[in-house]
C-alpha cells in the first residue's frame, strides 16, 4: 500500500519549488551558464537533483543528464516532472556503494544530508538555526565511478549534497572535464578535502560562484591554493567550479 505524503513533507516540497522553480529568469541564467560548459549531446551528472532546476538547465543547454535524488518524495516528483533526456536514479552518491542514513528536514528538504553529524553540527550555524532534521531514510548509495561505468564519462559533474561533497568525490577515480561542488562556510574541512581529491585526479583550475548568483567571482581562474584562500574569506555558501587543464601522465 502506498503511503500518502504528510502535510509537512508537501509543505517542504512546495517551499523548494517556490525557491528554485518560481523564478524563471534565474533558471534561464543558469542555462546560459551551463551553455558555456556543455555542448549539445554532452553528458552531465546532477548529484543531488532536488527539484530539478539544475537538471532542467543542463537539458536546456543541450546535454543528456543523469540525475540522482534519494529523497522519496522529491524522486517521485522528478519522475513525473523531468523532461525527456534525463535519466533519474533514486540513489545518493558516496565513496563506496551500499546504503546510508539520510537525515531529512521535512520543511527544508534542500538541506538533507548523508554526512554523519551534519544536523548537530549545522544546527547552530548561521542560517540553519530554524531547520529541524525530523526524519530519516535509509537510501541506496552508488559512486561516480559506478555511474560512469553504467552511463559513460560525463563532461560535467554537479554535486550539491550538504556536507557530503568530499565523500562523493572520493568515489571518483576518473578525471572529468568539469566539476562543481557546493561549499558551506561552516564546513571548511569538506571543501579542503574536496579540493585535495580533485587535485589528485589531474591538473585543474578553479573559480567560485557565490550563493545563487550566476557570475564567477574571479576574472582569472586560479589553482587549488588560490581558491582555498578565497573560500576562507567567503561569508556565503556557493559553488566551486573546477575545469580540467591536463590529465595525469
Amino acid at each position: 500500500m502506498t503511503t500518502r505524503p504528510a502535510a509537512r513533507d508537501l509543505a517542504g516540497l512546495a517551499r523548494s519549488l517556490v525557491i528554485y522553480r518560481a523564478r524563471p529568469w534565474k533558471n534561464r541564467a543558469l542555462a546560459r551558464l551551463y551553455g558555456t560548459i556543455l555542448r549539445p549531446g554532452d553528458l552531465a551528472f546532477d548529484i543531488g537533483a532536488h527539484v530539478g532546476n539544475r537538471s532542467r538547465a543542463m537539458l536546456a543547454a543541450g546535454a543528456r543528464v543523469v540525475a540522482l535524488e534519494p529523497q522519496p518524495l522529491l524522486h517521485a516528483f522528478l519522475a513525473r516532472d523531468l523532461p525527456p533526456g534525463a535519466t533519474l536514479i533514486r540513489a545518493a552518491a558516496g565513496a563506496r556503494e551500499g546504503t546510508g542514513q539520510l537525515a531529512i528536514p521535512r520543511l527544508h528538504p534542500t538541506v538533507a544530508s548523508l554526512a554523519p553529524g551534519f544536523a548537530a553540527e549545522m544546527g547552530t550555524a548561521p542560517g540553519f538555526a530554524h531547520v529541524r532534521w525530523d526524519a530519516a531514510e535509509t537510501v541506496r548509495v552508488t559512486t561516480l565511478d559506478a555511474l560512469i561505468a553504467a552511463h559513460g564519462a560525463p563532461r560535467f559533474v554537479k554535486i550539491d549534497v550538504e556536507g557530503f561533497e568530499d565523500a562523493v568525490l572520493a568515489g571518483l577515480s576518473h578525471p572529468v572535464g568539469w566539476i562543481a561542488f557546493e561549499t558551506l562556510p561552516a564546513l571548511p574541512r569538506v571543501a579542503a578535502a574536496s579540493l585535495e581529491r580533485i587535485s589528485l585526479l589531474g591538473r585543474y583550475e578553479f573559480n567560485f560562484i557565490s550563493g545563487e548568483t550566476r557570475g564567477f567571482a574571479l576574472d582569472a581562474w586560479t589553482d587549488a591554493a588560490g581558491i582555498a584562500a578565497l573560500l576562507a574569506r567567503a561569508a556565503r555558501s556557493g559553488d566551486v567550479y573546477a575545469r580540467l587543464i591536463r590529465e595525469p601522465a
